[in-house]
């Protein structure tokens, strides 16, 4: 997830919140990937550490505003989800897997356990 992405849907969500029209929000996706969490590229492009703090104060900002959307959020997942996007997963307030969906919190270039979703994960998995 990069930050124009963030940045875009932290606006979406913003504008449904303030909608009482909106009764439910469904976040899905399209191809082989839910998410593959964020941008590694972009992270690593990063000049200075305060511009990773801030990407991930986005990411979190975010993840926050889908726990307290007013409206339920169910993640509808045809793919991998993996890091901030298993994160956003279990942040929801429901997820529907297809058969061929997987999950994993792993920093997949990095090779280390992505914890910041482990929060949301663990209020979730039982």
């Amino acid at each position: 997830m990069s930050s124009t992405m963030l940045d875009t849907m932290q606006l979406h969500l913003d504008d449904i919140a303030a909608n009482d029209s909106i009764s439910v929000l469904v976040i899905a996706a399209t191809g082989k990937a839910f998410s593959a969490g964020h941008d590694l590229k972009e992270i690593y492009s990063h000049d200075t550490d305060e511009e990773t703090t801030a990407l991930f104060q986005k990411c979190s900002k975010l993840m926050m505003s889908v726990n307290n959307l007013p409206q339920p959020v169910i993640a509808s997942v045809q793919g991998i989800a993996t890091a901030a996007g298993c994160q956003l997963v279990a942040s929801c307030d429901l997820a529907v897997a297809a058969n061929e969906a997987k999950f994993g919190v792993s920093g997949i270039n990095v090779g280390l356990f992505c914890s910041t979703p482990a929060v949301a994960l663990s209020r979730n998995v039982h």
